[in-house]
């Protein structure tokens, strides 16, 4: 799957790394449904840094169909939550 970071680039993740990722996900929207701003930066942090660990950037000319979109590390709590549908930014 390839994952945009809005403001970043893209990255390869294998699809195997999305159960750990939902993790995040679902612990990202609790906090940006209750408006825990100092949790959702936390949280956001720790989804975007696991991105980039588990994946491999794709080089910055490349521009592959992404598959997941996420907000760059320095959204607002208010830009995500639009972002959001429901299940989070994460499908499954």
């Amino acid at each position: 799957m390839i994952v945009r970071i809005m403001g970043e680039g893209q990255v390869r993740l294998d699809d195997g790394h999305l159960t750990e990722l939902n993790k995040l996900d679902d612990e990202l929207l609790a906090e940006v449904e209750g408006g825990d701003e100092a949790g959702f930066r936390r949280t956001l942090a720790a989804l975007l840094d696991a991105v980039h660990r588990l994946g491999a950037p794709l080089p910055d000319d490349a521009l592959e169909p992404s598959g997941l979109i996420l907000p760059s590390p320095d959204a607002t709590l208010a830009e995500v939550r639009d972002m959001l549908d429901g299940d989070g930014l994460i499908p499954g």
